[in-house]
């Protein structure tokens, strides 16, 4: 007996430019619900996307990348990323990172009045997927 394709249609596109397009065995990711990891034959979901690094199973190996905001269709045979924002690690430059980080933690730690607490903790949770990524 031939052993099934085990690989789906993946796709991560962004406003800018259709960041990834090909076949996947296995992506794993960050939703607001937490970890996912999807396999060809998922049953349909659609899902938040929270800041995380998006590993992709390829028949060459894996990639990872970060994503930062927006949503992800599930299908069994496809399964399509729109995000606000994804980035390869050679994308990412590490002292912006570093400084975005800087600014978030001293804005949590002497919030004041008028800070936007919600905006700075999500600033930080994506200087820190950046950060992430590239070590």
């Amino acid at each position: 007996m031939a052993e099934e394709n085990k690989f789906f249609r993946l796709e991560i596109i962004t406003p800018d430019r259709k960041f990834y397009e090909g076949e996947a065995s296995m992506v794993e990711f960050t939703s607001t619900e937490g970890e996912m990891g999807v396999y060809k034959h998922h049953i349909p979901l659609t899902a938040v996307l929270a800041p995380g690094i998006v590993t992709i199973t390829e028949a060459e190996g894996k990639k990872e990348a970060a994503i930062h905001a927006g949503f992800v269709e599930i299908l069994p045979d496809k399964v399509t990323f729109l995000a606000e924002i994804a980035e390869w690690p050679e994308e990412i430059d590490v002292a912006r990172a570093e400084a975005s980080r800087s600014r978030a933690e001293e804005r949590l730690h002497n919030h004041a009045a008028e800070i936007d607490v919600a905006r700075a903790e999500i600033a930080l949770k994506k200087a820190l997927v950046r950060i992430d990524i590239k070590r």
